[in-house]
């Protein structure tokens, strides 16, 4: 009881400062420069939290096997779930006026395996927890911006677009309590095998996601350098809290 109350009161964080985010920009809408800022910071502070605190948890459980068939199954999961959300979002570029269920779907499944991952996140140790939720608060500040910016461009009304924001954002909240029921169901090579699948959809939402996302305009050596930035905040915290 005491992970899952600390995870319904953590997770609530990044839901809140998506709703926020977003909220706000329904307002305005920030600058593609600072988007790209924000994904860059978030990729490298989600970068460091695996770096730091994933991997270094599995080379000393050790479970060569295991990590293996996890990290597989995690790696072959978000490419399938990538393809499948690609094509719905080609289907709709065209549509005005109408909820993209396409982009919906795909930010979803995101925000669901974001939950999972702060779930496996604190089952693996409670600093681990922390710094995943400062790590994907970041995240979901840009996600709640670039879900705004969707719906604004296909002419969705403000109070329809706050909906779907709080509608995501407890689909995040829900996701993480999910994500920690599961990590208490698994233990031993199993919870190595769970972690390896977190540590490889994590990469994945880096390499494949943030930094993608963010590379959509004219890369700038301060833009490149806020990732850095990200690294090394979550590498300090890290020998701080030594």
């Amino acid at each position: 009881m005491d992970l899952l109350w600390k995870l319904v009161n953590f997770s609530f964080i990044p839901a809140i400062i998506m709703l926020l985010a977003g909220g706000a920009a329904t307002i305005r809408v920030p600058g593609l420069n600072l988007r790209s800022a924000v994904l860059h910071f978030a990729a490298g502070v989600v970068f460091a939290v695996v770096s730091a605190e994933f991997i270094p948890d599995l080379v000393h459980e050790h479970k060569i096997a295991t990590t293996a068939i996890g990290f597989t199954i995690g790696t072959a999961l978000m490419l399938a779930i990538r393809s499948w959300t690609s094509r719905a979002e080609s289907d709709e570029k065209e549509q005005s006026g109408r909820l993209p269920s396409g982009f919906l779907m795909a930010t979803g499944i995101d925000l669901a395996i974001d939950g999972l991952m702060l779930g496996i996140g604190f089952a693996a140790g409670a600093k681990e927890g922390i710094l995943l939720t400062v790590a994907l608060t970041i995240e979901l500040l840009s996600l709640g911006i670039a879900t705004t910016a969707n719906l604004t461009g296909k002419r969705i009304p403000q109070r329809k677009t706050l909906l779907v924001l709080a509608g995501l954002s407890l689909l995040f909240v829900l996701s993480a309590v999910t994500g920690g029921l599961l990590s208490q169901a698994f233990t031993g090579v199993a919870l190595a095998g769970l972690i390896a699948f977190g540590t490889a959809a994590l990469l994945f939402l880096v390499t494949e996601e943030l930094l993608t996302e963010a590379h959509e305009i004219e890369e700038s050596p301060l833009l490149t350098a806020t990732f850095f930035a990200g690294f090394l905040m979550i590498f300090l915290l890290e020998m701080l809290t030594k």
